[in-house]
């Protein structure tokens, strides 16, 4: 590997700002703060969403119940052809 043109691989703390839950992993992200954990100095970043807080990953992002709209196109539907069937 050519010398200078990797960015520095490190351990880096991930802070989630929704949860406050930490996660130490290895990345090449820059970063201004630092946060000491078990007495060792790391470099901080911090994050909006991670798995831990995201409605995605968490299950508890609202879904739309399409029962009642799929019954009610095939309602409209079928009142539509039947229409047509009867006028020819």
């Amino acid at each position: 590997m050519k010398e200078g043109i990797h960015p520095e691989y490190r351990e880096v703390v991930f802070l989630d700002q929704q949860t406050g839950s930490k996660i130490i992993t290895r990345s090449t992200v820059n970063t201004r703060e630092t946060v000491e954990i078990d007495g060792k100095s790391y470099p901080l970043f911090k994050c909006d969403v991670t798995a831990e807080s995201h409605p995605f990953y968490t299950g508890a992002q609202t879904r739309i119940v399409d029962a009642g709209r799929v019954e009610k196109f095939r309602a409209r539907f079928a009142r539509t052809t039947g229409a047509v069937s009867k006028a020819s």
